[in-house]
């Protein structure tokens, strides 16, 4: 059975039978697809003759989505418990404070009692604090009327919640402090409002700290600490933090940031040399720090390092011919923006183009967990980064099944990322050298990384230059300067428009740039870049 975190959230409310015989507690599912195109993901491509039933798996998945999206009585409707579930899963968010919570579907299972379980993996984004990550399970039961409910137990929420046991999340106070940036100049909420999540995170002592405990009902005494945030106190004074940001690139980040007409939205910026933050931008401008904290599927801006590990193995090489069809069937059908096609196109325009079939046909080139190898050894991506302040540093696992690595190819399946890694990526690849991205003086830098060869910079510079001059990020073609992008679009589900992204490289600056539901990257996060970097002159 189709092991894909792909699916449909909202889901069929009722089902025709089938014909063969601050205290309690939770999560937002991202269902990413696509990367420069548009992953099918409808019930046809799912369906199998073996395995769990595919009505009891859309129905484990809709549940997951409606929680994930905050439609908490639609997804306590999916239970066997509805009173009790949609308290409980309101009060487990709440009382924890988490906000836009990812919930993964993995592999189904039957369990040989009548049940289909769904195990699915929780990413609980704490606010203002970082992402608590856990593993969780559905068990579903097929109803008198053949319809399938998820099973109501507490411990489907977190394995650990119980009617002995809470959660409790308990914060360390932070102390306000001065912050500059990196020539002096005071930086506030007033003067640069999308700074507010970052500049929350920067008090005296290196940033918030708390924890989730569990804690005894009865006695209200802790068992365990499930998840601890922040580091050790690094100041011991309350003098200004001054920052690597530039108010002249900070300032234009928040103005680039109206072309996202409203929409939820982030920038970084960091210079290429360094890894020194010269911007990070958040829409809206108070709670969640999505830029530097998100966790999103990086779509094909991904293909710089799905290109780079081609590259690296002489896999392929830009003149090579690789066809660009409108389909491409890997366990479920892929497809191209709009059902677009090159036929006898090469590499080079795969890039450009952004050609999910083109570069999915050459998934057999790479090992099963060589892609993740390359992120990590060349990229630093799911390494241990120290910024300055919390920040999640991406995730690119062994895929588990055929689908999967089609769809990690091209930035989909469970690669994870946020703007501040794909700036970085976008510095790593055309410099050949990571930097660890800071935010403040002193950080420490524990990561280990391995120079890109000569070679396969020049290749990746003269990809994503050709994606300005003749491709998908011709919207910064005409800007002064020799920039470089690739653009990315990431499906949601089908009740949502795309994620639109890009990323873009000139002088010594990389940006990234997510636009939720922007539906694509030229079109929504391309404004963003463009007005940016017309605002500020080529460093």
């Amino acid at each position: 059975m189709n092991s894909s975190p792909y699916f449909p959230p909202g889901g069929p409310r009722r089902r025709r039978p089938r014909r063969t015989t601050r205290s309690l507690t939770g999560v937002a599912v991202v269902a990413a697809v696509a990367a420069g195109g548009a992953y099918a993901a409808g019930v046809g491509p799912f369906a199998r003759d073996a395995g769990p039933d595919p009505e009891a798996v859309a129905e484990a998945r809709a549940f997951l989505a409606d929680w994930s999206a905050g439609r908490l009585p639609d997804a306590a409707a999916r239970t066997t418990g509805p009173h009790r579930a949609e308290q409980v899963l309101g009060s487990f968010t709440a009382g924890l404070d988490i906000e836009k919570p990812e919930l993964t579907a993995g592999k189904p299972e039957e369990t040989g009692d009548g049940t289909v379980t769904v195990p699915f993996t929780a990413r609980m984004p704490v606010t203002g604090l970082g992402t608590w990550t856990y593993i969780s399970q559905l068990p579903l039961r097929e109803q008198d009327d053949g319809t399938w409910k998820v099973e109501w137990k507490l411990s489907l929420v977190h394995p650990r919640l119980s009617d002995t046991e809470k959660f409790r999340l308990e914060r360390e106070e932070a102390v306000p402090v001065e912050v500059t940036d990196r020539d002096g100049e005071t930086l506030t909420g007033a003067t640069h409002p999308s700074l507010a999540p970052v500049l929350a995170q920067l008090a005296v002592g290196g940033g918030p700290r708390g924890a989730v405990h569990l804690v005894d009902r009865a006695t209200d005494q802790v068992q365990r600490t499930e998840v601890s945030f922040g580091g050790e106190k690094t100041r011991k004074d309350e003098g200004p933090v001054r920052t690597t940001l530039d108010a002249r690139w900070q300032s234009a980040a928040e103005r680039a940031l109206a072309k996202a007409d409203g929409k939820n939205a982030a920038l970084v910026a960091l210079r290429i040399d360094d890894g020194e933050i010269l911007a990070v931008a958040n829409a809206p401008a108070s709670g969640f720090n999505r830029a530097v904290s998100g966790t999103y599927a990086p779509g094909s801006t991904w293909k710089i390092v799905t290109s780079s590990a081609l590259l690296l193995k002489d896999a392929v090489a830009p003149d090579d011919v690789v066809d660009c069809p409108k389909y491409l069937t890997v366990g479920k059908r892929f497809q191209n923006v709009e059902g677009s096609e090159h036929p006898g196109a090469t590499f080079r325009k795969d890039f450009t183009e952004s050609c999910n079939t083109a570069f999915i046909s050459l998934r057999g080139r790479l090992g099963e967990g060589e892609l993740g190898d390359v992120a990590k050894k060349y990229f630093g991506v799911g390494q241990n980064w120290h910024v300055g302040v919390p920040s999640y540093d991406g995730s690119v696992p062994v895929p588990r099944d055929a689908a999967e690595k089609a769809a990690s190819m091209i930035g989909q399946g469970r690669v994870q990322a946020n703007p501040l890694i794909m700036a970085s990526v976008t510095a790593t690849a055309v410099s050949g050298t990571f930097h660890q991205p800071s935010l403040v003086d002193g950080t420490k830098d524990t990561t280990r990384t391995t120079p890109l060869p000569r070679k396969v910079v020049t290749q990746l510079r003269a990809l994503m230059r050709a994606t300005v001059t003749e491709g998908t990020a011709r919207v910064l073609s005409g800007l002064p300067g020799d920039i470089g992008a690739k653009t990315g679009t990431a499906e949601v589900s089908d009740d949502q428009e795309n994620n639109g992204w890009m990323v873009a490289h000139r002088g010594n600056v990389a940006v990234a740039c997510l636009v939720e539901e922007g539906v694509t990257g030229g079109g929504s996060a391309g404004p963003v870049i463009r007005e940016l970097l017309t605002a500020v002159p080529e460093s």
